[in-house]
């Protein structure tokens, strides 16, 4: 059996989730109540109990205390450490456990890219049998990151596309039309982004997929597919937490001194103060003088929280709360009402 996550017991630790936008409508009063939402987590060792984490913050910030059970699921073929499969072992359940006791709903991460192309994954056949099962079973999903660009390229040879540079920051996004899962966001949402692919708009909605929202920078954030069941897609991160990207430019810059990288990465955009711009900027200046990994002890960790960490929060909690929705209107009479 899979590991259960309350998330609604975690509330009273999310201030960042839960604080009042003036630019969101006030939800109105539920269509369900209590659900069970599966989480197949295929993000690498590292992240791990931190993805766990931010995901049940967010569905919590999004049910307002109403009882949700987090489920953990693993696919077989995403690479482990020794103690990632001893962790999965322990708190995670199968892909397989899955077709005896569906959750409502499941949410598919994404994963640390190895190969050029997405069907050379070694995951990739278990991958593309959980799209298929979904979708036989009318299941609502989303889907994050890495896994929206596998999805759709397996679902209708929608190809990522490389980007010159990585896509890092976060990202102002448009509302770009009405939908029930972006119903009460008056205005954009910032949205964070770590990818160095993209998958075309115009792409998307010739294959039939809906915008849900748009950066002039960092392209489709939001993107819907409405066939058998809604699915939710994502090219961004809207579970991070604040610091989040700091770690991945942290990772990043590690990555270039061990010569795994050719170029240092660039700074996250609109993400942290001038102050701790130059900060960081002086660090790069000190990094390829002399490009020796010893010198990431001096790496300026104890930022301060930047002007728009968390920002991003409460519109993300909001779409969720419109996911879980619209996922009870649609699904009643054909699953058991949640």
């Amino acid at each position: 059996m899979p590991a259960n996550l309350d998330a609604g017991q975690t509330l009273g630790h999310l201030s960042p989730w839960i604080v009042p936008d003036p630019l969101i409508a006030a939800p109105p009063a539920p269509a369900w109540g209590a659900v069970r939402i599966g989480l197949v987590n295929n993000m690498p060792d590292a992240a791990l109990l931190r993805t766990e984490r931010q995901f049940a913050e967010l569905i919590a910030a999004a049910t307002q205390g109403l009882p949700v059970q987090l489920e953990l699921y693993s696919l077989p073929a995403v690479p482990r450490t020794d103690w990632g499969r001893e962790h999965l072992a322990t708190c995670y359940a199968p892909v397989d456990e899955l077709w005896v006791n569906p959750p409502d709903a499941l949410i598919v991460t994404g994963a640390e890219p190895r190969a050029r192309n997405l069907d050379d994954e070694p995951y990739w056949d278990d991958l593309t049998g959980l799209i298929d099962w979904l979708e036989d079973h009318r299941l609502p999903a989303m889907f994050s990151c890495l896994a929206a660009h596998a999805a759709v390229l397996y679902l209708d040879r929608v190809a990522r596309r490389p980007l010159e540079r990585k896509c890092l920051g976060i990202f102002d996004d448009e509302i770009v039309l009405g939908h029930p899962v972006t119903e009460g966001l008056l205005s954009g949402m910032p949205l964070p982004h770590s990818r160095w692919n993209e998958v075309p708009e115009d792409a998307l909605t010739a294959t039939g997929y809906r915008i849900l929202t748009r950066s002039a920078e960092a392209g489709v954030g939001f993107f819907a597919r409405e066939r058998r069941s809604l699915w939710l897609f994502c090219q961004g991160h809207p579970e991070y937490d604040g610091p989040n990207l700091l770690r991945e430019y942290r990772r990043d810059i590690g990555r270039f001194l061990r010569r795994e990288h050719a170029v240092y990465p660039d700074l996250p955009r609109h993400y942290v103060g001038e102050t701790e711009k130059r900060r960081l900027l002086d660090f790069r200046r000190r990094a390829i003088a002399a490009p020796d990994e010893a010198i990431m002890a001096a790496f300026p960790a104890a930022l301060p929280a930047g002007p728009r960490w968390d920002s991003w929060k409460p519109a993300a909690a909001h779409i969720f709360r419109n996911w879980l929705d619209r996922m009870a209107v649609t699904h009643a009479g054909e699953r058991p009402p949640v």
